[in-house]
């Protein structure tokens, strides 16, 4: 997510707090949240397939396939 969208977020939360946003303001606020939560799951989704862990039986597991990921997702 661009930087322009994340300080979009951020002016819309403190108008929210000093003085309520509109309607149209509202719906802009919820489509950005969501756009921003789905960028954050996409980041962890490639972050966990980055990383493998040892088992206490000691095989060696990555994390994104542990958790129902596929590598390269």
């Amino acid at each position: 997510m661009d930087s322009q969208k994340i300080n979009r977020i951020n002016e819309l939360y403190r108008k929210s707090k000093a003085e309520g946003l509109t309607e149209a303001e509202k719906k802009e606020q919820k489509l950005l949240r969501m756009e921003y939560l789905e960028s954050v799951k996409r980041n962890l989704r490639v972050q966990l397939n980055n990383i493998d862990v040892e088992e206490k039986d000691g095989t060696v597991v990555n994390l994104g396939e542990k958790y129902g990921n596929k590598k390269g997702n």
